[in-house]
């Protein structure tokens, strides 16, 4: 997702409309929870604010496939994201080893730095309470449902 930033040096455009869709495939999501490649869809703009510097206003729309917490069936979750602010900035904030913006920047690093930060802790499928949650000296146990061991039920009276 690279572009081309000749045109705002120069000063014969004022801006770069920035309007795409992009997969994210297996090299990204090999070390993250996410499921299966999933499309993202990029909308903005980059503009030059400083005589150096460019700054980015983009919005990225997405679904990602994570696994559900209790059965492990995939779950598809949308998810909406801005990001707004100086490229330099953003890319010292995610520590990406990237050398200085000559004539082309590449936004993937800050989109997919974003995406990462979207990804829920715990996500259930719809059906997942529908499923068999007691067996043979076990049952699932929400946090609303948490018992209180008795031997330990002396020390809540001390907090």
């Amino acid at each position: 997702m690279v572009f081309d930033l000749i045109r705002l040096k120069s000063n014969l455009e004022k801006s770069i409309s920035i309007d795409c869709d992009y997969k994210i495939d297996e090299p990204f999501i090999n070390s993250t929870e996410i499921m299966n490649p999933f499309c993202i869809h990029v909308n903005g703009f980059i503009t030059k604010s400083t005589l150096e510097g460019f700054d980015i206003q983009i919005q990225v729309d997405g679904v990602m496939e994570l696994p559900c917490s209790i059965t492990l069936k995939p779950v598809s979750v949308p998810f909406s994201i801005e990001i707004e602010g100086n490229l330099d900035e953003l890319l010292e904030e995610i520590e990406e080893n990237h050398k200085k913006i000559e004539n082309s920047i590449d936004l993937l690093p800050i989109i997919w730095e974003n995406i990462l930060m979207e990804i829920p802790m715990k996500v259930a499928s719809p059906d997942a309470y529908s499923t068999k949650v007691e067996g043979n000296g076990w049952k699932f146990v929400t946090e609303e449902e948490e018992e209180i061991n008795p031997a330990l039920a002396k020390l809540k009276d001390l907090l």
